[in-house]
């Protein structure tokens, strides 16, 4: 157990220094690609890809600008968008900042964290450097989960608004127009930035920082009564 104690923070100080160094690597590449800006060539022709939607097989072709998803279920559910260049251009200028914006934040998360398991590495513990990375992390945490619902709610309302102009969905033969979205919301499924795991992870996180300033407060009365 002694010898797991040691290795374990030293392990988790390499792992999350890949991650930080993988998470610097993508952020490159996504400014690359922002910068470049490539276009879709005109007249691209995508033979029949195969993919999965809400966990059902399903189709996604490109011809002539026009892209075309089936859905295969028993419905026959198809969805057609005439200016798939105009799409891709969509969620590049806006897909694209918002990727780099969390794998931004990602690779400072694992960054701290790496710093923390080196400090207890060294056997520090409850020192106010680690005390104070472990608050940063919560309140990162907390900060995240709101620009990170605001980001996405926005990305799916314009993403939506842009499918209302030139998306039709077919149903059993059936063409249907997806309505305008009435307006932006937080994203993360319940409409609030507050039901996301990344603010209850933030939460205790915070909790976590109390506990360990509660130590060292507790390692300095000891050290003052010795």
């Amino acid at each position: 157990m002694t010898s797991t104690t040691r290795w374990l923070p030293r392990v988790l100080r390499w792992i999350f220094r890949f991650f930080t160094i993988a998470m610097a690597v993508a952020a490159f590449a996504i400014v690359v690609v922002m910068v470049i800006d490539p276009k879709l060539p005109s007249g691209t022709n995508w033979k029949p890809m195969a993919v999965q939607i809400f966990g059902q097989p399903g189709f996604v072709t490109i011809q002539s600008s026009t892209l075309t998803a089936n859905y295969l279920t028993h419905d026959g559910v198809n969805l057609q968008v005439s200016d798939v260049t105009g799409l891709v251009e969509l969620v590049k200028h806006t897909g694209l900042p918002i990727a780099l914006l969390s794998v931004l934040y990602f690779g400072l998360l694992f960054d701290l964290l790496r710093r923390l398991f080196r400090n207890v590495e060294r056997g520090e513990s409850f020192t106010r450097q680690t005390v104070r990375l472990v608050q940063i992390v919560g309140v990162s945490l907390l900060a995240y989960s709101v620009i990170s619902a605001f980001a996405e709610g926005w990305f799916e309302y314009v993403l939506f608004d842009y499918l209302s102009h030139h998306a039709v969905v077919t149903v059993s033969g059936t063409a249907v127009h997806l309505p305008r979205p009435d307006s932006f919301s937080f994203s993360m499924g319940s409409g609030s930035p507050f039901g996301s795991s990344y603010f209850f992870s933030g939460l205790l996180v915070l909790a976590l920082s109390e506990v360990f300033r509660q130590g060292l407060a507790l390692k300095s009365d000891h050290d003052l009564t010795i």
